[in-house]
């Protein structure tokens, strides 16, 4: 396998947006009721805190087959949903969520050698965070840092849960085939990367401050943020096929 240029790494955003515009209204639907499945989780007591995250997996390969309908001319529907927990993988679909949930914990506490805990604390609600707390620590640079510790977590989950569900690897061999695809594309995933910095950050950055000035409402500024940042969330959710079918092809089984 050769090594993807970096302009890949466009070609993935652009590749994303092409998908989003095939079915836009099917697939927002379909991360709209991903969100409330989400909400309605979180109320769960106990573990509600803790089953959106381990439930990441299951829910990703939903979009990832969202997006190989697309590819195929079908209409997407919202039990595409359920795809993952239809799939004989789902076990390891929860198993690599669990991980994504230690890493997550790991990434977190690791932030406590910068800020003494501030960080922590505020993420598992041992502690309010007010302006004044954080001003005076050094939260913003342990969250920084607590980003780098997770990158390593991220090369090695981005492509896991697609080679569990369909090349049909087990969570140890999914996991290192993840992390050393996306090493060997680093270049591709940098320009990925910024492209989305572009988009996702700048982007609505610079249309609320627009819209700040010539309005002058912050409530007429969410109304035009709030659906850009549901579209912007859904294409990039799109994107990640992309990054998928350019390293390990498109998968030869889809769903009926």
């Amino acid at each position: 396998m050769e090594k993807l240029p970096a302009k890949t790494g466009w070609i993935w955003v652009k590749s994303g947006f092409a998908l989003f515009r095939k079915q836009p209204a099917e697939i927002s639907t379909l991360f709209l009721a991903y969100m409330f499945l989400m909400l309605a989780v979180g109320i769960v007591p106990v573990v509600g805190q803790l089953l959106p995250l381990i439930l990441v997996p299951v829910f990703s390969m939903a979009f990832m087959q969202a997006c190989v309908q697309i590819e195929d001319g079908k209409r997407v529907f919202p039990n595409v949903l359920l795809t993952g927990f239809r799939s004989p993988a789902l076990k390891n679909l929860l198993l690599l969520g669990c991980l994504y949930l230690l890493a997550a914990v790991i990434a977190v506490a690791a932030s406590a050698l910068i800020d003494g805990g501030v960080f922590w604390q505020a993420m598992t609600g041992q502690a309010p965070l007010d302006a004044k707390t954080a001003q005076d620590s050094n939260m913003s640079l342990a969250m920084m840092f607590s980003a780098a510790v997770y990158v390593p977590f991220g090369m090695a989950f981005w492509y896991a849960a697609p080679l569990i569900m369909w090349q049909k690897m087990g969570v140890a061999k999914a996991v290192f085939y993840s992390f050393f695809a996306v090493q060997r594309e680093t270049k591709a995933f940098l320009v990925y990367g910024l492209a989305w910095m572009l988009f996702g950050v700048l982007l609505p950055a610079i249309i609320s401050v627009i819209v700040a000035l010539v309005v002058g409402s912050a409530s007429i500024t969410i109304m035009v943020l709030l659906p850009l940042s549901i579209v912007l969330t859904v294409v990039m959710y799109c994107s990640f096929y992309s990054t998928y079918t350019h390293v390990f092809g498109k998968p030869d089984v889809a769903e009926k």
